[in-house]
């Protein structure tokens, strides 16, 4: 099993204030982690971060620290109640980057008591956080053993994304000028990755195919849409012999044929089936090509909860109907967990949510509400076309290279969204700071699987 570790820059920073104290003296802090479980894969999710009081501390000093357990009690009781696992975090300020012999005797006395109060079987982790921010890992597994934690990523205006070998991957022959161009760290930090695309269409379809070719390690494909004579012209890789097959087994077939290693995972399903949440639950990071507002207000939700980077791209293309065009436009989005939301970026209102979700679940009252007059503002089906598409699709892809590896001449925290008029020739570039923060959202950032699966009634779990 591959234990992983993810949390924001925000909690990091908590991290930071809580153990790096100035003093020159280690500190510790427990960390309750939401949980992923999924495949060989197990996410932890740092959810709330809680610094050991300074009473609570018997001894603390430059290389030794020691704290009264009872205050741990409260919190293993919480995960209990809620299945999250534990993560002890303590500080380095020395700056000795690896686990000390005091350490491996802390940990052993401590984490079999953790196991034991939760008894759920699932890993639990530690970890030491250094002055300049870095954070090394390990999984605590039940019979004793300990596993360098497989990754630790931290979400902000850039993805950092650090491995327990040094993010070395070698690089393929056709890899060779992406490496060149985007660097060997890069390059392995992609071919690692698992990177879920929701709907597979006009921008997904580009999306998937750019992602191949950069050699991502893992595709999870959703969208439970067939292949139509219609959109044949504009969805990559697809045949007039693939009409009536899914969509995501027609660019499952169309990867693989590419040959350059990605394995793909193709979901013919809707976001909110068991089996496409949780796959997407189970990426690194998720790229949003859908244009429902139930659907993108969902992906809101997952990518909260689960702390995924969440990269979102919308087109809107108007004919005249006399055979001319009178807008092309599109904008892609950087969603972080904990900011600033879909939601609250005004691309769709909660009334909007509400009836996406009745056409869903009942056509006949959706339209009769329509016909009254209660429901406005719900999208219809708008033209499409393969070159438009292609270029907002590049350019949510080369959003994500940013935040991997900053290559703008600005910093990434200078663009949070970016809207292009191709008719008009100009776009619009907006910071977190212009949006307000998602406050209903942030408080479910990391937390992971949860009964009801994201807090929603209606979201069935695996097992149901």
């Amino acid at each position: 099993m591959q234990v992983s570790l993810t949390l924001t820059q925000e909690q990091l920073e908590t991290l930071s204030d809580s153990l790096l104290l100035g003093d020159g003296l280690e500190a510790a802090a427990i960390v309750i982690c939401g949980r992923c479980n999924y495949g060989d894969r197990h996410r932890l999710l740092a959810h709330r971060v809680v610094p050991v009081p300074l009473e609570a501390y018997t001894r603390r000093e430059r290389n030794i620290l020691s704290w009264q357990t009872s205050f741990l009690e409260p919190l293993l009781v919480e995960a209990c109640k809620k299945g999250m696992g534990i993560l002890k975090v303590h500080s380095h300020p020395g700056g000795y980057a690896a686990f000390s012999a005091t350490d491996d005797h802390a940990d052993a006395t401590l984490f079999p008591s953790i196991f034991g109060w939760l008894d759920d079987g699932l890993p639990h982790a530690s970890a030491i956080l250094l002055p300049n921010y870095q954070l090394l890992g390990r999984a605590q597994l039940e019979d004793g053993s300990q596993a360098p934690l497989s990754s630790i990523t931290v979400i902000s205006d850039d993805i950092h994304i650090t491995y327990p070998d040094g993010n070395q991957v070698e690089v393929s022959d056709a890899g060779e000028r992406n490496a060149q161009v985007f660097g060997e760290r890069t390059y392995s930090a992609l071919r690692r990755l698992r990177a879920a695309v929701v709907g597979c269409s006009g921008t997904g379809g580009w999306v998937i195919e750019l992602l191949a070719k950069l050699e991502i390690g893992d595709l999870v494909l959703v969208d439970d849409d067939r292949v139509e004579k219609k959109n044949l012209n504009r969805i990559s890789g697809a045949r007039a012999i693939d009409i009536g097959r899914f969509k995501v087994d027609v660019l499952r077939d169309h990867v693989t044929e590419l040959g350059f290693g990605s394995r793909v995972e193709a979901i013919p399903h809707d976001l909110s089936h068991s089996q496409a949440w949780t796959a997407v639950a189970g990426a690194d990071v998720v790229f949003g090509c859908v244009d429902s507002i139930d659907g993108r207000h969902l992906l809101n939700r997952l990518a909260a909860y689960y702390s995924l980077p969440y990269f979102d791209v919308g087109v809107r293309l108007i004919a005249d109907g006399d055979g001319g065009i009178e807008q092309v436009c599109g904008t892609t989005h950087y969603v972080q967990p904990g900011r600033s939301s879909l939601l609250t970026r005004g691309l769709y209102t909660l009334e909007q949510v509400r009836a996406a979700n009745l056409k869903r679940a009942d056509p006949a009252a959706f339209e009769a509400e329509r016909n009254e007059g209660y429901i406005t503002g719900v999208a219809v089906g708008r033209p499409a076309v393969a070159p438009v598409n292609m270029f907002y699709a590049a350019a949510l892809v080369l959003d994500f290279l940013a935040r991997l590896h900053p290559f703008r001449l600005e910093p990434n925290s200078e663009l949070a969204s970016q809207m292009w008029s191709l008719s008009g020739l100009f776009d619009i570039r907006k910071t977190e700071g212009d949006y307000e923060p998602d406050i209903r959202l942030a408080q479910h950032v990391g937390r992971g699987d949860a009964k009801p699966p994201l807090d929603l009634p209606l979201l069935k779990a695996p097992s149901s």
